[in-house]
């Protein structure tokens, strides 16, 4: 299993109530892909963009710790890539020690 952030920027257009809608779609899409959501989101709300993407200038922020296979997320990405409420977003994988310190993977 390796560790990931995933932060994803949602259309401040929508309400409050369908952007909380759009986290548990993600957390079920990345358990449906064999990994799991470690602890829960971490929500920043709402908040302005420095700049306009795609005529829009606010977002609504969260942050994922994911632990997931190799690969396994492509096909949530992909989704996440072509849904017009999902404004950004960014997979990283986190190096071990990262990890480690976040409490996802266990000490060696």
């Amino acid at each position: 299993m390796r560790a990931y952030e995933l932060m994803v920027i949602i259309s401040g257009d929508l309400d409050e109530n369908t952007a909380h809608g759009w986290l548990k779609n993600i957390s079920a899409s990345v358990t449906a892909a064999g990994g799991t959501v470690h602890g829960n989101p971490d929500w920043w709300g709402k908040r302005r963009l420095a700049y306009l993407i795609n005529k829009k200038s606010d977002g609504f922020y969260a942050v994922f710790n994911v632990l997931a296979p190799g690969g396994a997320l492509d096909e949530m990405e992909r989704g996440l890539r072509i849904s017009e409420d999902i404004i950004r977003h960014k997979l990283m994988r986190l190096p071990d020690h990262e990890a480690q310190r976040r409490g996802m993977l266990a000490a060696a």
